[in-house]
């Protein structure tokens, strides 16, 4: 998995895992995705900042302060597929 595609995964489920503290499966997928942006791609001193109409996560990697854009539409995309399905919900 590249670094942009790890990251948008990463930043999707904890933006569910924030909202949903209690939910087991989302924070076991955020801890996996985190390890991969660690494990395989070098990234540290991950943070958000939001910019409308982006998410900007600022990173290092290799000793070099990066940062990526992501709609804020499309990340919070997941959450609000989640929040819609009553199963989820019970």
């Amino acid at each position: 998995m590249n670094l942009q595609d790890a990251m948008y995964n990463w930043l999707s489920i904890k933006k569910v895992a924030d909202e949903r503290e209690s939910d087991h499966a989302a924070q076991d997928t955020r801890a996996f995705f985190e390890e991969i942006l660690i494990e395989d791609h070098g990234v540290s001193e991950l943070d958000i900042e939001i910019e409308e109409p982006y998410y900007i996560v600022h990173f290092v990697k290799e000793n070099d302060n990066r940062n990526m854009r992501f709609p804020i539409e499309l990340i919070d995309a997941l959450l609000r597929s989640i929040q819609n399905e009553p199963k989820y919900n019970q």
